[in-house]
């Protein structure tokens, strides 16, 4: 049964607050994840303390690449997912790791519009005559922009870059920009605040999800139970319902 907004904002509370709850506590599993995993993640981290209700979860939400930086500065958690293989290879590669990480859902970019689609945005090249609001380079659904602005002949120049899909949809739905690029499982979750406005380019900017047991976790068994969870039958079920591919 595809996942309610309503039921995602207040499990976002019962589970944990995004990027704001206090340090863990001596039983609580810590999972830093990507911002456009906000849904899926809140609704696998209860479906994960119903089976384990001697494990709580404390869910951080944010930028893949702010997350790797958090990390990095020495802040505590368990399981890292994010939303591209680069910033995995990042955490990798800076010692961040357990182990390898595992793929566990796709995702692809879709324009957003206000409802109506009061501008008339067909497809990538309509975005180079309006002001677009987007992901900054360096966030994973920013990334592949330049590449498909270069390939469709498109101008890009947003008036604004964010950390997170979760600005771009904020200047968005709010009137602050005409359009913006997210992933297409965000525009599914913001319902009718957006509209969604599918474009070919996207088939070539295909992200993979991935997750992974941090080295310095300090239930290292129950983060690889949620990773489990995750990449299960349950999480699948999820992920699914929010719109995102199979891995």
């Amino acid at each position: 049964m595809p996942l309610r907004a309503p039921l995602a904002l207040a499990g976002v509370v019962a589970v944990a607050a995004a990027g704001c709850a206090g340090p863990p506590g001596d039983g609580e599993l810590t999972v830093f994840a990507a911002a456009s995993l906000t849904t899926t993640f809140t609704a696998i981290a209860e479906a994960f303390t119903a089976a384990h209700p001697d494990v709580g979860v404390q869910t951080s939400f944010a930028g893949s690449a702010d997350l790797i930086a958090q990390l990095t500065g020495g802040a505590p958690a368990d399981v890292l997912a994010t939303a591209d293989a680069a910033t995995m290879d990042k955490a990798r590669a800076a010692g961040l790791l357990a182990g390898p990480p595992v793929s566990f859902a796709t995702n692809t970019l879709t324009i957003v519009v206000a409802p109506g689609n009061p501008k008339r945005i067909n497809g990538f090249r309509d975005t180079g005559s309006v002001s677009l609001v987007v992901c900054a380079p360096q966030v994973p659904c920013g990334a592949a922009l330049p590449r498909i602005a270069a390939a469709t002949g498109t101008p890009l120049n947003p008036v604004s870059e964010e950390s997170s899909v979760t600005g771009v949809l904020a200047k968005v739905s709010s009137g602050q920009a005409d359009a913006g690029v997210v992933y297409a499982t965000d525009a599914l979750a913001a319902a009718d605040r957006v509209a969604a406005v599918p474009f070919p380019e996207a088939a070539d900017a295909v992200n993979s999800y991935r997750i992974a047991v941090l080295a310095d976790a300090a239930h290292p068994d129950a983060a690889a139970e949620f990773v489990g969870t995750v990449t299960g039958s349950r999480g699948r079920e999820i992920l699914t319902a929010a719109g995102f591919g199979p891995p």
